[in-house]
């Protein structure tokens, strides 16, 4: 079983313990009783320089080990707000990522940034709870459910009032996900099941993407000139995590990072 499928049998087995705890019905009248977020796609859409910054919080991944030890949350998520991050993107995984909702409350606390529920989500019980938590978006990736699937967690993202950041990889990924007319197009430069990374992969699938949908850059964003190439394929945002995170300074590496296309002259 490679590391993506393992990933997703592990919260199958974490939502049925969950859901024991708080049912989804139970779920969704807490999730209706919180106040709307803001939109995530209107704060990339206004942006400096047509290139908006998702922040990452991501304590450790699979491939990588741990990223920033000691991991302090709170002091991570201001560090990317004073440096100009639009919004932040909070890993909710504990078992491969070290993330889940003691990191999101931390960063919740610290900034009033709109936030994505970046998560394997894969049942309406997560959907629900992202609101609950106050999240303006949360990722759906292609690569895990299946059309119908995917189609029936777009649309219930939209019924409890958040934006589907949907998530490809490929052109089979890339047909699946313009079924459902995503307004916000996650384009990975990681393989999930190989962890590869190629910044071609943006601008091979940015592409063939319906022009209606705001392209977000994800993975292998390093460089300034990395920012540059994936803008010119047509991304509108990048997220970043690890690079960022490996930084002395977190709020450094978004200044170095985005300062130039921030800043450019139209």
């Amino acid at each position: 079983m490679d590391l993506l499928k393992r990933i997703v049998e592990n919260k199958r087995e974490e939502l049925a313990s969950r859901k024991r705890g708080q049912s989804v019905e139970e779920m969704r009248r807490r999730a209706l009783d919180a106040s709307r977020p803001p939109s995530l796609r209107a704060v990339l859409e206004a942006a400096p320089g047509g290139m908006g910054l998702i922040a990452e919080a991501k304590p450790r991944s699979p491939s990588a080990g741990p990223i920033r030890t000691p991991f302090d949350g709170a002091a991570v998520a201001r560090a990317f707000a004073e440096a100009g991050a639009q919004a932040m993107s909070v890993l909710m995984d504990e078992r491969h990522f070290g993330g889940g909702e003691s990191l999101w409350t931390e960063v919740r606390a610290a900034v009033d940034l709109p936030l994505l529920y970046k998560e394997f989500v894969i049942d309406p019980w997560q959907v629900w709870h992202a609101r609950t938590l106050g999240a303006s978006g949360v990722l759906l990736l292609a690569g895990v459910l299946d059309a119908d699937t995917l189609r029936r967690l777009h649309d219930l993202v939209a019924e409890a009032g958040l934006e589907a950041l949907v998530e490809v990889h490929d052109e089979a990924e890339l047909e699946k996900a313009v079924a459902v007319n995503p307004t916000l197009l996650g384009i990975n430069n990681r393989d999930l099941r190989t962890f590869t990374v190629s910044l071609a992969t943006t601008e091979r699938l940015a592409a063939q993407a319906p022009a209606s949908a705001l392209l977000v850059s994800e993975s292998g964003i390093r460089r300034p000139a990395d920012v540059a190439r994936v803008k010119a394929a047509g991304a509108r945002a990048v997220l970043v995590g690890e690079h960022l995170l490996r930084q002395d300074d977190p709020g450094v590496g978004v200044r170095n990072l985005m300062d130039e296309v921030w800043h450019e002259r139209s």
